[in-house]
């Protein structure tokens, strides 16, 4: 968890968020696993549009390119 923590802290640090969310997922069936999501919230983001509806990839997507994302990647392991 101390890793996790680490990880949402650096994101935190690099990308304008108004809150983190951190969520642990995995399943028992199939292949057991876990994994874990660090999800910034935008600042400014209403209230009815938090919580699920943020996460929910059918109320929208941001459009990154490969090129962002490799950028914001970069950032985040140099705050670690």
């Amino acid at each position: 968890m101390r890793v996790v923590r680490k990880v949402a802290l650096a994101v935190e640090s690099v990308v304008p968020s108004e809150r983190t969310y951190v969520l642990s997922l995995g399943s028992q069936q199939g292949n057991s696993h876990l994994h874990w999501h660090v999800a910034p919230l935008p600042p400014g983001t209403p209230y009815e549009r938090q919580q699920y509806h943020a996460l929910m990839s059918e109320n929208g997507l941001i459009p990154w390119t490969r090129e962002q994302a490799e950028d914001l990647a970069t950032r985040i392991r140099q705050a670690l």
